[in-house]
């Protein structure tokens, strides 16, 4: 019945899903927290920029920003990201596009958490001395993670499958391949349905696992 997966790399396609998760992850989880940071922070125009960015970005269509990463980074200002390989290069504005679009829903999600935070408790650290960077890395920002890992789960989920936009400037991960396999072979509902359940198998698995340890860690208020 699944003959018509010979010759094609199924795995690779999908560690190169895995991977672009991870690393736009990572980067989003830094930009939309130091984004987060500037909408709740005391300096004018660090809020702007940080309202401005979330405002534009994500209402900005992901196609649109990861093409613009590949005509108009690349291909118009020669931007190759240190690499010289076209495929890495592609990737890596991939990747690039990924934490541009999803950061500015991770900031969302961490100056909700923010918000969670009772106001005394950062006036009470203001009284005993302690600066604004002081006040949300020690104080602030432990309590917000812990109250929004939930909704950080919905993002890293959607960040998954949002990995599938990649296709469009080349990157090699699932959604290419299904495209190829779709051309090329006359299996469609089974190929839609292996794809489907790659997709489960990398989003069930997080959101069960970080939705216990949200429980877990949850601010008892």
């Amino acid at each position: 019945m699944f003959d018509f997966l010979e010759g094609y790399d199924l795995l690779g396609a999908f560690w190169v899903t895995v991977k672009l998760t991870v690393f736009a992850g990572v980067g989003s989880l830094i930009w939309g927290t130091l984004l987060a940071a500037m909408r709740v922070g005391p300096v004018p125009l660090m809020r702007g920029f940080g309202t401005a960015y979330v405002n534009i970005v994500r209402n900005i269509p992901l196609t649109v920003i990861i093409l613009f990463t590949s005509l108009g980074l690349n291909q118009t200002l020669s931007i190759n990201l240190g690499a010289t390989d076209f495929d890495v290069i592609n990737f890596r504005l991939a990747v690039l596009g990924l934490i541009a679009y999803t950061s500015s829903f991770v900031c969302e999600a961490i100056r909700s958490g923010i918000n969670t935070v009772p106001v005394g408790q950062a006036e009470a650290a203001r009284a005993i001395g302690l600066s604004f960077t002081q006040v949300l890395t020690l104080i602030v920002l432990p309590q917000a993670f812990r109250a929004v890992i939930g909704p950080l789960t919905n993002v890293l989920i959607a960040l998954t499958k949002n990995t599938t936009v990649a296709a469009a400037i080349g990157v090699a991960e699932a959604a290419l391949l299904m495209k190829d396999m779709i051309e090329n072979e006359a299996q469609l509902l089974l190929i839609a349905a292996v794809f489907a359940f790659g997709f489960v198998c990398l989003t069930l698995p997080t959101g069960l696992i970080l939705g216990w340890v949200g429980k877990k860690v949850a601010v008892k208020r």
